[in-house]
């Protein structure tokens, strides 16, 4: 059984408190495909124990989207109308209730500003699965700044963003990007402040996408017992816990 099962218990869970407009939370992610996913950790945990990690990831992420107050989830799936890729999705759209949009074509840049730009009239975010651990407390915090300015961007520990939103429209700040280099961040910050642009910066949290990252949400994950911020964290990704376990990469409880 896949991570996927966990999904349904989750749909329907969030809710909207009267008067609050509803926001879109867009989950941006690629199927776990054998060979073709977390290709980064495949030398850590190799290629199938990689999609597995990130089917979870992709569970996790929904379930805990699903929760957020004031918000409609929508999957945003890289070659989601086609293939395996797409027998997936639409799986995952099942289990899920979620909207499944599939991804326009193009380089990251031009297919993040096309999914934001589908919905950000009334305000939109998009999110990435690599942040499985991250606390629900703190995407709640990034919608209710994106209704009080018109862009978030929410920082990962690795000089990008793990979230981006949009309110009223979506600038163009995408292109040209250096990504996955440390001066993602940055360089956004800059054409947003260029272009007179006011937004917002959400709270930091750590991705995953190489095995040194890997590393540290194995260690965050295996002090659980110890605290209850630890104990909290395999609450906030529990199949990706399942999945490390089964790798043999959490310590220990005691």
């Amino acid at each position: 059984m896949t991570a996927l099962a966990g999904l349904t218990a989750a749909r329907g869970c969030g809710e909207m408190g009267a008067g609050v407009r509803e926001l879109v939370l867009v989950v941006f992610c690629r199927a776990p495909l054998v060979g073709r996913a977390k290709t980064r950790l495949i030398p850590a945990v190799g290629a199938r124990g990689a999609a597995a990690l990130a089917d979870a990831f992709i569970s996790d992420t929904l379930a805990k989207a699903a929760l957020v107050p004031g918000v409609r989830v929508v999957i945003a799936g890289a070659e989601a109308d086609t293939g395996p890729a797409g027998r997936y999705f639409q799986r995952l759209s099942r289990l899920s209730g979620a909207e499944l949009l599939a991804q326009s074509r193009g380089g990251l840049g031009r297919r993040m500003f096309e999914a934001l730009r589908r919905y950000a009239g009334k305000g939109a975010l998009l999110m990435g699965s690599d942040v499985p651990s991250v606390p629900l407390a703190l995407l709640a915090r990034s919608v209710e700044l994106l209704r009080r300015v018109p862009f978030v961007l929410a920082p990962s520990l690795d000089g990008g963003y793990y979230l981006v939103g949009a309110r009223g429209g979506v600038p163009e700040v995408f292109a040209g990007i250096h990504w996955g280099t440390r001066r993602v961040l940055a360089q956004t910050m800059a054409r947003l402040t260029a272009r007179r642009v006011r937004f917002a910066l959400g709270p930091a949290w750590y991705d995953v996408d190489r095995p040194s990252d890997l590393a540290l949400l194995a260690a965050h994950l295996s002090l659980a017992g110890a605290s209850k911020v630890a104990r909290a964290a395999r609450v906030h990704c529990p199949a990706t816990a399942r999945v490390l376990g089964r790798l043999g990469l959490l310590g220990e409880r005691r």
